[in-house]
């Protein structure tokens, strides 16, 4: 037999489509040919696969041999189909029988020696093959407890090219995928060691209640940061659909934790300022790999001193913030990622940034408006929360006798609020009130009164809020009734939204 047929998966962004590995052996001179919009990663694997074939104790065939990778349409990349090309050849020059390997999808990168070696994207690509009515795969056995997160399918773990040729003749047996490991409980920073800032810890719940992406500016050393960092320990945990999408991102990134199973904790990511571009957005060589954006998919998102990064590079986060996708196009193909985030920005009042306070600061008004003027009008109109910390004093930083609320606490109500949201949006396949359209929330049934919304119109007539402005104080307003426990907003709600959302709120000690 001079040809044979392998199935395997590729993947363009995080979506999967089941690969044949088609191997054709012909008279002529030796010589190895891949078909197929193979990257050079994959151009590669004729060597490697040349190698681990004759280090595994095998003849290597001297003939014309064709390697195709059908659909050639797609374009593929990535070292995963060396284990698929080596059982084709294998197969075609008569080394291997084909029927144990009918309806089998086999992934894996070959080492020279021919160990097989963990690839990136696992995950996801199980996950594809089982859309496609596979039912069996076999994959490196560093990958192997990750593979078995997707339900419906049986794993088998390999460890060398010669275990598996020895398997399909009969003569062996594969690896049972490791058990999972204990997961550790989940530690991390509390609100608990916040100490003081009432606002700030009032700005960052209503944020997880609902979603809503947050601005905090403030003299350095107020607790911007502490703030920020504690927002996912107040988060949900994710549910089974959001869970497989984060863990299929952190597996194509290949930063997947070593149990290899599903990632319930929200992802935290905060790129340093000096981040490019694809860094923060996606990008690289061939097709784009996944952002910090991305990796930030249902988690939070931290831009610390956001002035500091490249304009281009917070322009960029526009239309991801909009639509939770991004969509990048490059020469090789189009690659789409989920990027549902909570952004979340941090900024000093001025380039100087005396802890002091603005009556020692030494930049002039002219630097002060350049310097915040980085975060455009666009950009800030995304914002749903906007509000500026004060410095700490002496009484709140060294007072012990109120400790503050821990995570924990606030955590349930931020979960007993997103309970609420979901059950009135469900219908509509709505999971927070961050992601309710505006033109539904000005619709009956949930249109609120004129009076208590009539200020926000007046906003809008004299040109002093937009009107993506006037939809995000809605969706505020719904966040802090869940909150509080009602069932719609009130006057005051929309007030305290309004507030929140022009940088007007204040700390409850400025009122006394």
């Amino acid at each position: 037999m001079s040809y044979a047929r392998v199935l395997c998966v590729g993947l363009v962004g995080v979506d999967g489509h089941l690969v044949e590995v088609e191997a054709d052996l012909s008279p002529g001179l030796p010589a190895v040919v891949l078909t197929g919009l193979p990257d050079t990663a994959l151009h590669e694997a004729r060597d490697r696969v040349r190698a681990a074939v004759v280090n595994s104790g095998r003849s290597w065939p001297n003939r014309r041999i064709t390697v195709n990778l059908r659909p050639a349409t797609v374009p593929k990349q990535g070292s995963g189909f060396d284990l698929a090309i080596a059982c084709a050849l294998l197969a075609g020059a008569g080394e291997l029988p084909v029927a144990p390997l009918e309806g089998v999808v086999v992934l894996g990168e070959l080492g020279l020696d021919g160990a097989v070696r963990p690839v990136r994207g696992v995950l996801p690509m199980v996950a594809a093959a089982v859309r496609a009515g596979i039912r069996q795969v076999i994959v490196p056995l560093g990958n192997a407890r990750e593979a078995t997160v997707v339900p419906g399918v049986t794993v088998r773990g390999v460890d060398s090219l010669h275990r598996l040729v020895a398997y399909v003749r009969g003569e062996d047996r594969l690896l049972e995928p490791p058990p999972a490991l204990p997961r550790p409980p989940a530690a991390g920073p509390d609100l608990a060691e916040v100490a003081g800032q009432e606002l700030g810890r009032h700005a960052v719940e209503v944020a997880a209640a609902g979603g809503h992406h947050l601005a905090l500016m403030g003299p350095p050393g107020a607790g911007k940061t502490m703030l920020a960092e504690r927002l996912p320990s107040i988060l949900p945990e994710l549910d089974d659909a959001a869970a497989l999408e984060v863990t299929a991102l952190q597996s194509i990134a290949g930063v997947l934790p070593p149990d290899g199973g599903l990632i319930r904790r929200p992802p935290f990511q905060a790129p340093h300022h000096s981040a490019s571009l694809a860094a923060l957005v996606g990008g690289g060589p061939g097709l784009a790999r996944p952002g910090a954006l991305s990796l930030a998919h249902r988690g939070v998102l931290f831009l610390d001193e956001c002035p500091e990064f490249a304009n281009a590079t917070l322009q960029a986060l526009r239309q991801p913030l909009e639509s939770g996708r991004v969509l990048l196009a490059r020469a090789r193909g189009t690659t789409e990622y989920p990027a549902r985030v909570q952004l979340v920005l941090a900024a000093n009042p001025c380039p100087c940034a005396n802890p002091a306070g603005e009556r020692f600061c030494a930049c002039t008004a002219l630097a002060r408006r350049r310097y915040l003027a980085k975060l455009s009008g666009p950009l800030l109109d995304r914002i749903d929360i906007q509000i500026r910390i004060q410095p700490l004093s002496a009484a709140q930083l060294m007072t012990t006798t109120t400790p503050a609320e821990p995570s924990a606490v606030v955590a349930a109500r931020v979960a007993r609020a997103r309970a609420a949201a979901a059950e009135r949006w469900s219908a509509a396949g709505w999971r927070v009130n961050a992601e309710v359209p505006g033109p539904h929330l000005r619709r009956p049934p949930w249109r609120l009164p004129a009076a208590d919304t009539a200020a926000l119109r007046k906003g809008l007539d004299r040109g002093a809020l937009s009107a993506r402005g006037f939809d995000r104080i809605l969706r505020l307003a719904w966040s802090i009734a869940d909150l509080d426990g009602r069932d719609r907003p009130t006057g005051s709600d929309v007030h305290e939204a309004a507030q929140l959302r022009m940088g007007e709120a204040h700390d409850r000690r400025d009122e006394d």
